[in-house]
């Protein structure tokens, strides 16, 4: 529907995993309207469908922020990379599409803390309705849903090799990581629809983009939210770099979908959160909210690679180029079968990193080609056939921020995660090398193994793996945190994701999680969101 209309009943600031799901959910009912804006183009792409377009994705400055941190202190002085989607869909556009949940104990902290509702029985109620599991119906899988989750269609025989490395090392073999349990090592079920990306547009929106009740427009950068004292009564947007600001009006509610980075820049813009972030750019304070912005939290990850002599690993060299590719994409349109529906990240676990853990506190992602740099530096992965180990610490205790570099909306935030702030968490990057380097070292891998690229044979004490960490260590794509939910002072949002101080406002991402959830987040993103419509909807029927 063109947007003809410019007052809705509610405006959905972001077409993101969470977004999407919104913009379904609320539009069902015929007697309410839905406006959904995106800052980055539609999902035309052909790479988004095409499961390893991953690769391609992570260079891409339309379909990705490609946002950096400030330099990292504990990291040499690095600025991260920071990929993150920024098209319908969201990251569920450009992600691994692994599809995992985190520890029911995760959930339960939540509650814990004074979040009611928030528990693992009631998240698991919403994980179940927003599936389509392609294996069946369980107690922990739903068939209903739109989110389409199954096997992988191809596995490289490394994969497997992995699978099997790890249980010799004593790790139990997991079918399901979204099951009873999410420890062991296994294969990921993935978000794919018969050998396609199933992102959270995919799903959630293109289906019901018929509904006249819902607009949808793309390319249209929210620079402010629209305040008349302390109730949020719409937004203002600009669509391109050279377009006038345009309004559109909520008679409801506006729901924030920005994610972990952009939802708090945007309350920052609009004068909500800490006087000390905001006034110095010039823009007025409009309600002091401390914790806008704080409390960031994400997976540092670090990569154990492997040269391999058997030369079963993905190399992008001559023969891939001329032999391989031109039989995957031929195997891929006509089978949806083959090597381009890999998720590249085919296979891993969650493991502990000492018997004195209650839970799993190492997530492992193994790729079959070299992986170095996100991507980024291709040299060898075209030279040599290779391995990798990605592992990362799922409970970090160091806490970092988003704030503004600048005024102009237009303008990336400051995007600070103060990796290894907290001395514990350094401490637990080591133990992540080890236990990767057991795996990558144990007989079923071994037998595929040239010599180690990085960390390299000569790093073997403990503070050589420190240096190895500082200098290599990179994110594994989840920040959360910085609208966090609570009801103490330094929270954002309540236990109904309403803005603390502002009425008619909402934050409906990752970053209301209070604390990181023990793995992937896009499908515990995906259940917030249905948590949160079903909350829009019962408030607004008073």
């Amino acid at each position: 529907m063109a947007a003809q209309q410019q007052t809705f009943d509610y405006v959905i600031v972001g077409g993101g995993s969470a977004g999407c799901v919104l913009a379904n959910r609320l539009s069902a009912d015929p007697d309410v309207s839905v406006c959904l804006l995106e800052a980055g183009p539609s999902d035309w792409n052909p790479l988004i469908r095409m499961p390893i377009g991953i690769i391609g994705l992570m260079w891409s400055r339309m379909f990705n922020w490609a946002y950096y941190t400030v330099p990292q202190k504990h990291l040499g002085g690095r600025r991260m990379f920071w990929p993150r989607g920024k098209t319908l869909g969201g990251s569920s556009a450009i992600n691994a599409q692994c599809y995992t949940r985190g520890n029911a104990a995760d959930y339960d902290h939540w509650a814990e803390l004074g979040n009611r509702g928030w528990g693992f029985a009631e998240m698991l109620a919403y994980f179940r309705k927003s599936e389509r599991c392609e294996a069946g119906e369980s107690e922990y899988h739903g068939v209903d849903g739109a989110y389409c989750v199954s096997a992988p269609r191809h596995v490289n025989p490394l994969s497997r090799a992995f699978i099997e490395a790890g249980v010799a090392c004593g790790y139990p073999r997991n079918d399901d990581f979204g099951g009873a349990t999410e420890e062991g090592v296994g294969l990921y079920s993935v978000a794919q629809d018969n050998g396609r990306r199933c992102s959270n547009a995919d799903a959630f929106l293109h289906p019901v983009a018929h509904r006249e009740n819902l607009t949808v427009i793309t390319r249209a950068r929210v620079r402010r939210i629209r305040l008349e004292g302390r109730r949020a009564v719409g937004v203002t947007y600009r669509r391109g770099r050279w377009g006038g600001d345009r309004t559109v009006e909520a008679r409801r509610e506006v729901l924030l979908c920005g994610g972990a980075i952009n939802s708090p820049q945007l309350l920052l813009l609009s004068g909500i959160g800490p006087r000390e972030e905001i006034e110095p750019h010039g823009i007025p304070l409009v309600h002091e909210l401390r914790g806008v912005g704080r409390n960031l939290q994400d997976h540092l990850d670090v990569s154990i690679i492997d040269l391999e002599r058997t030369r079963l690993s993905l190399r992008l060299g001559p023969r891939f180029l001329f032999v391989d590719l031109p039989r995957a994409v031929y195997q891929y349109f006509v089978h949806h079968r083959g090597q381009l529906t890999s998720n590249v990240a085919e296979a891993g676990g969650f493991a502990r990193s000492g018997d004195d853990r209650a839970q799993a506190d190492l997530q492992l992602h193994f790729i079959a080609t070299v992986e170095q740099d996100h991507g980024h530096n291709l040299w060898n992965t075209i030279k040599h056939h290779g391995y990798t180990l990605r592992v990362c610490d799922l409970r970090p205790k160091s806490r970092g921020r988003i704030g503004l570099a600048s005024a102009d909306p237009a303008a990336d935030p400051l995007i600070d995660p103060n990796y290894l702030d907290h001395p514990d968490d350094l401490a637990q990057m080591v133990r992540a090398v080890k236990a990767g380097r057991a795996i990558m070292r144990a007989p079923p891998l071994a037998a595929h193994r040239e010599r180690e690229l990085e960390p390299g044979e000569t790093v073997t004490d403990d503070a050589a793996i420190e240096a190895f960490v500082r200098d290599k260590a990179e994110t594994i794509y989840h920040p959360v945190g910085t609208c966090r939910m609570g009801s103490d002072a330094a929270a954002v949002v309540d236990d109904r994701l309403r803005v603390h101080g502002i009425q008619g406002l909402r934050v409906v991402d990752a970053s209301i999680m209070p604390t990181l959830v023990g793995g992937n987040t896009n499908a515990p993103t995906t259940a917030i969101a249905e948590k949160a419509a079903d909350m829009i909807r019962e408030d607004a029927e008073g």
